[in-house]
């Protein structure tokens, strides 16, 4: 077993307690490992354990990795994305889970639209009110997921947050509480075109408190790949295959 395999299984077991601790299935929650700066090697280590989703935070680092992979695996997008970058990011992404804008949603809508294609997306919620996160304020969600909702090619799946960086898990629950009432405020109110199935909050300090209220995807780096190094950007593609230009 790889050092990678049993990240994998540990961070499985630590989501099991979680899930046990508040009475949960842990098959509801679906683990995305975040692979900033992880070379496609050890993506695929991570793969062979039995991770089906791949978080990126950058366009332009998950493509090559994207062609080098392959589609075997979901490829979400997790990171802040630019609307100057949304066409390579359809190209790369099956799920966006960062969209915290009308205008970033209109542009992903026109440019799946354009090529026949429904991006299904995550709204991101500022939840820890921080001036330096991205997200849209938890009182506004509710009226950016009913009009994001509305647009043709995009279909509104889920929520995410980033909890504010403590040392403490337990101080970034208010965080995890936000967005699961966030949520419930959205499925009281009915909004057409919209179920919201998940709830992506909790990353490798604080994923067990964020499962315990609720998660349904945890984005885990660290505790699965080790401590970050930079410059690893992944393979070059032999080829480029285009999904939508």
């Amino acid at each position: 077993m790889t050092a990678i395999e049993d990240n994998v299984r540990k961070v499985r077991e630590r989501i099991a307690a979680a899930c046990a601790r508040v009475g949960r299935d842990p098959r509801e929650v679906t683990v995305v490992a975040v692979s900033k700066t992880v070379e496609v090697e050890r993506i695929r280590q991570a793969i062979a354990a039995g991770v089906t989703v791949i978080g990126e935070n950058r366009v332009q680092e998950a493509w090559p990795k994207v062609q080098a992979i392959g589609r075997g695996v979901a490829w979400h997008m997790v990171g802040h994305l630019q609307t100057n970058k949304v066409k390579r990011a359809l190209e790369c992404f099956d799920l966006i889970q960062s969209v915290d804008s009308l205008h970033l949603a209109e542009e992903i809508s026109r440019r799946a639209s354009a090529c026949g294609r429904r991006v299904e997306v995550f709204v991101e919620v500022n939840t820890s009110g921080e001036s330096s996160k991205f997200g849209v304020p938890p009182e506004q969600a509710p009226e950016l997921v009913a009009r994001i909702a509305a647009l043709p090619g995009v279909r509104v799946m889920g929520l995410m947050t980033v909890g504010a960086l403590l040392p403490d898990p337990e101080l970034v629950r208010p965080c995890f509480v936000t967005l699961r009432q966030v949520k419930e405020e959205i499925d009281r109110r009915g909004i057409d075109n919209v179920q919201l199935r998940h709830l992506s909050m909790g990353m490798t300090d604080d994923f067990e408190v964020a499962v315990e209220e609720g998660a349904t995807m945890v984005r885990i780096g660290r505790a699965i790949f080790g401590p970050r190094t930079d410059g690893a950007v992944g393979q070059q593609p032999d080829h480029v295959q285009r999904i939508c230009s």
